[in-house]
């Protein structure tokens, strides 16, 4: 994987456990419901979409502080 890089992905989530684990959650989303945040895409799968997203600050991982450590869409 080329784009996003593992490095500006890390800037917006904090593991790579919870990188991996947020993507996970949003690519199911997207593949049942169709919910695309952004207009164009780099990626054709969707865990790869779902991190685009993240490093568009179009999702957003909420900590186990915030509530049960799952993302949020803007």
């Amino acid at each position: 994987m080329l784009y996003p890089s593992i490095d500006s992905l890390l800037t917006k989530i904090d593991s790579k456990y919870s990188l991996v684990s947020v993507a996970a959650k949003r690519a199911r989303k997207m593949q049942v419901q169709q919910d695309l945040r952004l207009e164009k895409y780099v990626s054709h799968k969707f865990v790869g979409k779902a991190l685009e997203e993240i490093h568009a600050d179009k999702l957003h991982y909420k900590t186990s502080a915030d509530e049960d450590g799952s993302y949020s869409d803007e």
